[in-house]
């Protein structure tokens, strides 16, 4: 008689939505966050997210050299990473509101859509070089989001 297999256990995926500052380090050696950032990535085997905005945040960044965007593009999909476009007109004007309220900190558009990124998905790490915003930053809930270069070992 066949023995039965047990049934095969879901692999748990992390996802780490990916702030502006990372991808800009890691694709300038002169970056003085460029090691910490890569030596995160380089190990990473879970799934990255960001959304149109910070893509669009990093671009004008890495366009001062002329190979930027081309590394860029390449570094979005050699990571396979997902962009989520959150510019519809009830995502604007929750960003809008967030923004507002952040003013003090200060939250750019950029931030507003991982936070609103982060609820949707329910993702809690972030990368992000930006502590002092995303330390200060809640979701709807009230929950903080975990900077994963903070909490690596």
């Amino acid at each position: 008689m066949a023995q039965a297999v047990a049934p095969a256990e879901l692999a748990v995926v992390i996802t780490w939505l990916v702030d502006t500052g990372p991808l800009v380090a890691f694709l300038d050696a002169s970056d003085p966050a460029h090691e910490e950032v890569v030596s995160a990535l380089r190990p990473f085997r879970g799934q990255l997210v960001t959304t149109s905005a910070v893509i669009t945040e990093a671009m004008h960044f890495v366009a001062a050299d002329r190979r930027g965007p081309h590394l860029l593009a390449e570094l979005v999909a050699a990571s396979s990473m997902v962009i989520y476009d959150l510019a519809r007109l009830p995502e604007l004007h929750e960003a809008v509101s967030l923004m507002e309220k952040y003013s003090d900190t200060p939250m750019d558009y950029a931030d507003a859509t991982l936070l609103l990124l982060a609820e949707a998905l329910e993702c809690e790490n972030i990368l992000t070089l930006d502590r002092r915003g995303f330390t200060t930053f809640r979701t709807r809930h009230g929950k903080p989001l975990r900077l994963v270069l903070d909490r690596r070992d």
